[in-house]
């Protein structure tokens, strides 16, 4: 069930405005929304993750969750900003992960577990994370529609409404951050 649009952007300028209160009648208008996101966002992830649906989004929850003000100017807003916090938390997983693949906490498994530890997703999760950020830089809205399709999974047409623009100009910046991604990641790919 899909939240009314003028009720989350009314409850998104009252809690904006200091009434925290307005926080617990907003979560179960988008909690829904927000669980879906959280399973597109975990889609792309290794099998076996052990982060789960609930998780993520009481991770991000957690991050949205601003005592000093959001500045959250809509439902569309506070859905990007979901993503982005639900992205983050998927990133600094793998970062752990990684931390500890590489020895920052050794596990002991047998030869035969081994295979079955490997995870090669981890990586690739924050090369792209640590080339998003580039593109941020550059050009904040094509790394935002990076970040919705990639790690939110959206479609074109959820990411038009949501950002309020054609489905044409989401898949041309779509087209164009691809490819410099695409640069940018064989670069560091080691030779």
């Amino acid at each position: 069930m899909v939240a009314p649009v003028s009720e989350v952007t009314a409850l998104l300028a009252t809690l904006e405005s200091g009434d925290e209160a307005a926080m617990n009648q907003l979560v179960p208008l988008v909690y829904q929304e927000l669980r879906l996101l959280a399973r597109r966002h975990l889609a792309g992830q290794r099998q076996g993750h052990t982060l789960q649906t609930a998780d993520l989004v009481g991770e991000a929850y957690l991050k949205l969750v601003n005592p000093q003000g959001t500045g959250w100017k809509n439902r569309a807003h506070f859905f990007a900003v979901a993503s982005h916090a639900m992205r983050s938390v998927l990133v600094d997983y793998a970062r752990r992960r990684r931390y500890a693949k590489r020895g920052g906490n050794p596990l002991r498994v047998s030869l035969s577990e081994a295979d079955q530890i490997s995870e090669p997703r981890t990586a690739e999760v924050v090369a792209v994370d640590e080339a998003l950020s580039r593109l941020a830089t550059l050009d904040p809205r094509k790394a935002q529609i990076v970040e919705l399709r990639y790690f939110g999974g959206l479609s074109v047409e959820e990411i038009g409404r949501l950002l309020d623009l054609s489905s044409r100009t989401i898949k041309r910046e779509w087209r164009w951050a691809k490819a410099w991604l695409y640069r940018e990641l064989d670069e560091e790919r080691p030779r």
